[in-house]
């Protein structure tokens, strides 16, 4: 079972205000001006070209630091567990360097979604958050924790489509600021607050919440069994955690040199400590207490036009005049392009230094999730809704 919030010490307190300062300070230094856009005015190339030209090439380098030995299979269990106890700082930087990519290249929901026949993108990203909020009965008088937010895409869409109270969770200032402002421009900031926290210690109170979602994020956790005990010792008796979760299914093996790559291939540009298994996932949420009522894999499915089509590039599945943008985008090539014309302007002293390195290791993330996917070794939907018992003998 999921331990009860020990009281703070003031020296403990003070430590985690210091820490988010520390945070706050080096998200605006890196981001300059970016960091206060306050009608998202600024373009993409603007916001490279912002970009603290000392500051960011460190904070890139810093960032691949954390995995120090190139083939994988060689990598040592220290370099692994010390790589897993800095989850927090990989997590951050990662997100420091790549939210204006994301936004420019996918939008504001970070995450995968299925696709119907004739169904517009941005369509299918919001009936995806749908089907989770709907599948966990949100309903307009509850309280809901989005863990992991990001610039709080899917906490501005269930905002809408259940009338509840979004409170978005996210230890990454900029998307927070980002997050904030999107919402004002929604008319949802009423209904909704972004707050400043360390998801495997959240700042929130025992039985604070009636349901908490998270969407792709978790994964950036140290372990699953911290961040699904945080969210049930949050949750209320009886509340409910839904996850779309990104992990290797049982076709996975670690012992196939090939996996291994794609897996640190996933793990480097994605920003994630380390990856899990779908076994891992189901025994984290027994062992915490939650009683699991629904789980699939939603990437394992028949559909006749697949998750990962953006990335694939067929652009014959775009729907409307914004879908071939945004496959053209993302396709191989148009990631390629992207990278090269970043690589271009970074020489010309366009955009900031480190540029290119961000574009690059994006691209291998990309590259990855497409071959994962394909080989069925890994998927970034894996399906659950798990409830907190009413009573402790449940």
């Amino acid at each position: 079972m999921a331990p009860s919030r020990t009281s703070t010490t003031p020296s403990s307190t003070a430590l985690i205000t210091q820490r988010n300062q520390e945070d706050l300070a080096k998200s605006k230094t890196l981001h300059g001006h970016t960091f206060h856009d306050n009608h998202h005015q600024d373009s993409f190339l603007s916001k490279l070209n912002k970009k603290d030209r000392d500051f960011q090439p460190a904070v890139v380098d810093k960032y691949l630091d954390n995995w120090k030995e190139d083939r994988p299979e060689l990598e040592s269990e220290e370099d692994k567990a010390q790589r897993q106890t800095a989850y927090k700082a990989v997590a951050n930087s990662f997100y420091d360097l790549a939210t204006d990519f994301y936004e420019y290249a996918w939008g504001t929901s970070f995450h995968f979604c299925r696709f119907h026949p004739r169904e517009p993108f941005h369509q299918a990203i919001a009936r995806h958050e749908h089907f989770l909020a709907a599948n966990m009965g949100i309903q307009p008088h509850h309280r809901v924790l989005d863990i992991g937010c990001g610039v709080g895409g899917p906490a501005r869409e269930i905002g809408h489509f259940t009338g509840a109270h979004i409170t978005g969770l996210n230890n990454n200032d900029y998307q927070i600021a980002r997050a904030r402002r999107y919402a004002v421009s929604a008319g949802l900031d009423k209904r909704s607050d972004f707050v400043k926290g360390d998801f495997m210690n959240m700042p929130i109170d025992d039985n604070s919440y009636d349901a908490c979602y998270a969407i792709e994020a978790t994964v950036h956790a140290s372990t699953l069994e911290g961040v699904y005990g945080e969210a049930y010792r949050i949750l209320k008796p009886g509340g409910v955690f839904g996850c779309y979760e990104w992990v290797m299914t049982d076709k996975y093996d670690p012992t196939n040199p090939d996996h291994l790559r794609i897996v640190r291939g996933l793990e480097v540009g994605n920003g994630i400590a380390q990856m899990l298994t779908v076994k891992d996932c189901l025994q984290a949420l027994k062992t915490v207490g939650f009683t699991i009522e629904k789980n699939e894999d939603m990437g394992a499915t028949d559909d006749n036009i697949k998750w990962y089509y953006p990335l694939q590039g067929d652009i014959r599945q775009a729907n409307a005049f914004w879908d071939y943008l945004t496959v053209l985008r993302t396709t191989t090539a148009g990631r390629a392009a992207t990278t090269y014309m970043v690589k271009t302007l970074e020489s010309l002293g366009l955009v900031a230094p480190g540029s290119a390195k961000v574009s690059t290791i994006l691209q291998t993330a990309a590259d990855s999730v497409l071959e994962g996917a394909l080989l069925g070794i890994f998927t970034p939907m894996y399906f659950f809704v798990a409830r907190k018992p009413l009573t402790a003998s449940q």
